[in-house]
């Protein structure tokens, strides 16, 4: 996980990078609206294409004579595996996992069920840059955090009250 407690050019936290949106979703500037178009309509654009792909495939299984049962077998792999590559996809965008590993593990699983994945970035992109929310609300903590250890930090050491004795 990588830190939002960097160090800036100011001496702050630094906004972790997005995919395709870099730290523009931190001012909303830089072309991000044209940025999160281009993003929903190239997710849509894949997840269409996938379609496509699976449905060739799947005339494959029938121009092969693999039988009735194959094509079932296939059809609920790929909608099941969709199904769990899209809510997972959509928690990443949400929280940290709370085992990196175990997450890890289901790569396999969400490069299967790639349709699930590329739909919920697509809806993601409607209403934010992917991810946004969540790197949002961590920036926000670090520079709250910053500020505050900042302002405790601004006062002069030399003027407190109640001086203790030198040392010999």
């Amino acid at each position: 996980m990588p830190s939002t407690d960097g160090v800036g050019g100011d001496g702050g936290p630094r906004p972790e990078p997005i995919r395709f949106f870099g730290t523009t979703w931190v001012a909303r500037g830089g072309g991000y609206a044209l940025r999160r178009v281009a993003v929903s309509a190239g997710s849509l654009a894949a997840a269409v294409g996938a379609c496509f792909l699976l449905r060739f495939a799947f005339e494959g299984l029938e121009i092969a004579k693999a039988g009735s049962f194959v094509g079932v077998l296939v059809i609920v792999m790929f909608a099941v595996c969709s199904a769990i590559a899209f809510r997972k996809t959509w928690e990443g965008f949400v929280k940290r996992p709370a085992d990196p590993v175990a997450d890890e593990s289901l790569r396999s699983l969400k490069m299967i069920g790639f349709i699930g994945s590329l739909t919920a970035y697509f809806l993601r992109s409607l209403a934010e840059a992917p991810g946004e929310g969540l790197r949002r609300g961590e920036y926000e903590t670090a520079v709250t955090r910053y500020e505050r250890r900042r302002t405790a930090r601004t006062r002069n050491p030399a003027t407190r009250k109640g001086k203790r004795p030198k040392r010999k």
